[in-house]
């Protein structure tokens, strides 16, 4: 039993050393990160922006209120505002990474084209060599 314990500890060693799992789990870490930073500028430096274009209105203030508060219950209501936010969010986290594999992609391409040879003339199959060599002793044999 202890055996099969060591031989699965090595195995999920080895499996976690590959290079695609580590850059899997790098990707999410900074992915993370991004989303962050990127949630950060839409409602810290575009909502308001986007708001003060439409007169003034703050996003995370629209709400459609189903129940009002009262002193035993919270308020119950549809905060569209916020709603649109996650939407912007959403579209510029998903146009950066757009962006990204773009980019990321162009330059696997230009390492991956190959210089083109120039184009010779293929060489013709040894029975054709052979008998265009026979061709031409005979050639020879029949001027002398």
């Amino acid at each position: 039993m202890k055996e099969k314990g060591v031989g699965m500890a090595k195995e999920f060693k080895k499996f976690i050393m590959r290079g695609n799992v580590m850059d899997l789990a790098i990707g999410i870490i900074i992915g993370g990160a991004f989303g962050k930073i990127v949630t950060s500028l839409v409602n810290d430096i575009i909502m308001p922006l986007i708001g003060l274009i439409l007169g003034k209105v703050n996003f995370a203030d629209m709400k459609y209120v189903i129940t009002p508060a009262t002193d035993t219950a919270a308020e119950v209501a549809f905060k569209y505002g916020a709603f649109i936010q996650s939407i912007i969010d959403f579209l510029i986290i998903a146009l950066c990474i757009f962006l990204i594999v773009k980019l990321l992609t162009s330059f696997k391409k230009k390492q991956e084209e190959p210089a083109v040879p120039p184009l010779s003339p293929p060489t013709p199959p040894k029975n054709e060599l052979l008998l265009e060599e026979i061709r031409d002793l005979l050639k020879s044999m029949n001027e002398k």
